[in-house]
């Protein structure tokens, strides 16, 4: 027998990370307050159908007194063979037709148990003219009948059928859920796995309990199971390709997204799940900036392309080419001299005082900016507006990426002969730069500029300061991608 029908949740106590469902529904056990109709709503393998069947455990066995009785119904259930309990898949009985005849069948009354109750899987599927059938019994029923709707996508579900259930959304199950689960299971079938590999799993099923399983009971014939073991059987783990797609963007560089992708191919990672991870990242960022009070409209049309993304490579005859013209199209937004931009050579240093600005506002208002001769810069005048002007190039060269994001939150105020002050939006992004790590990255890459040892100090901008500063120009969306990292 497979893992997941041998580990199937028999009781409320089994079901994991819907806390606010079961709690609910025991409530209402206890107290005899169980509604004639239930919609269950969430994405695959949270637990709708278990929890369908543990509740028609309890439906149908209120009221009997008899105690063998109640454990024969009980038994029956688990093994799918009682006359009572009715599971209809609506994307194969979806008709009128259909639903006429098990309203035909509602006027009998239970043969065995206490309670007729009729689970129907996928109920989005049924047609317009089925629900109109079902509507008259959902809002009244016989008193022994019960019925539990499950959907995955409830936006599909009539408003009319809606007002007539107690609706409940099956959250997405937490990552350490599901490995407290699966280390039970291991430890309990005498499975060999890495921890890792565990949480490689995890993390995979997008908080999908039953996936989970589903993938530790195909990897279980193997001696001992290891990370490598579980990226083989998904394709492999797309977090490299998405570094390097932010970055390809930050550098506005059109090979590297062409070449990312492709990678992601060839690696069998899903275009889907290439882009998901994407929007992960785009979205942690968005609230990143939220939460300092950053500017939010920087990262909108990177989110944007990618939420367009996801529905087009899932109609498009080659997905890659969508997803990316997707990515191509936002460089040439952000830059718009593409083809000298791919022009330029590759050079092993980069010129520290020159900040990434885009051509045109280069040569329209910062004529300052412009590349100068590389001997004129080996040693600069330390001076405050020296070091803003090589600042974005500074901040530009510093790694690792998530340090870069957090300075370039950062305004250099003061500078001294043995100084630079940095101040920050946030304390978020301050106590990331002043770690002893990422200040000895930003002080190496100060002093590849100004050819001296200079310590960083950082400080928490003032409100009056975080007002002056509101009016600055936002980083571009290149930028605001690369500091997804």
């Amino acid at each position: 027998m497979s893992l997941y029908r041998t580990y199937r949740p028999q009781t409320f106590a089994d079901i994991i990370g819907q806390d606010h469902i079961v709690t609910t529904l025991e409530n209402a056990a206890n107290k005899g307050q169980l509604a004639h109709a239930y919609l269950f709503s969430g994405s695959r393998g949270k637990g709708k159908t278990s929890t369908a069947l543990i509740l028609s455990k309890v439906l149908m066995i209120q009221g009997l007194t008899d105690e063998t009785l109640q454990n024969q119904i009980i038994k029956n259930i688990e093994e799918g063979s009682i006359v009572d309990l009715m599971e209809i898949d609506a994307a194969s009985n979806r008709g009128i037709d259909d639903i006429r005849n098990l309203i035909e069948k509602i006027q009998f009354s239970p043969v065995v148990a206490a309670a007729k109750v009729y689970i129907v899987d996928e109920a989005h599927m049924l047609t317009k003219e089925a629900f109109n059938a079902l509507l008259k019994t959902l809002e009244e029923p016989p008193s022994y009948a019960y019925f539990i709707l499950a959907t995955t996508e409830i936006n599909k579900i009539p408003s009319t059928i809606l007002s007539r259930c107690q609706c409940f959304s099956f959250h997405r199950i937490r990552e350490e859920d599901i490995v407290r689960r699966l280390q039970y299971i291991v430890d309990t079938e005498h499975i060999e796995i890495d921890r890792e590999a565990l949480r490689r799993i995890a993390h995979h099923v997008e908080g999908g309990m039953r996936d989970a399983i589903s993938l530790l009971d195909q990897l279980r014939s193997l001696p001992k199971i290891t990370v490598e073991d579980v990226e083989k059987r998904i394709g492999g783990t797309s977090t490299e390709q998405v570094e390097i797609i932010f970055q390809a963007l930050n550098d506005k560089n059109d090979l590297k997204i062409v070449e990312a992708v492709r990678s992601a191919e060839e690696s069998g990672i899903p275009h889907e799940v290439l882009v998901r991870e994407l929007l992960g990242h785009a979205r942690s960022h968005l609230h990143t900036l939220a939460e300092s009070g950053g500017d939010v409209s920087s990262v909108l049309p990177l989110l944007n392309a990618l939420l367009s993304a996801l529905i087009e490579i899932r109609k498009a005859p080659l997905p890659g080419l969508a997803l990316e013209a997707a990515l191509l199209r936002l460089t040439c937004t952000t830059t718009p001299k593409i083809e000298a931009k791919k022009q330029e050579p590759k050079e092993e240093k980069k010129s520290p005082v020159v900040p990434d600005t885009p051509p045109e506002e280069s040569q329209k208002d910062s004529p300052e900016l412009q590349p100068v001769d590389p001997a004129t810069l080996e040693a600069p005048e330390l001076s405050l507006n020296t070091v803003k002007e090589a600042w974005p190039a500074i901040v530009k060269s510093v790694s690792p990426a998530s340090v870069k994001m957090s300075l370039q939150d950062g305004t250099v105020t003061d500078c001294s002969d043995d100084a630079i002050t940095v101040s920050f939006s946030s304390d978020f992004h301050k106590a990331k730069v002043a770690t002893p790590d990422a200040s000895i990255a930003v002080e190496e890459a100060i002093k590849n500029v100004f050819k001296r040892t200079i310590k960083l100090q950082c400080t928490v901008q003032s409100d009056t300061e975080k007002d002056a500063g509101a009016d600055q120009e936002s980083v571009n969306l290149a930028e605001a991608a690369a500091e997804l990292f």
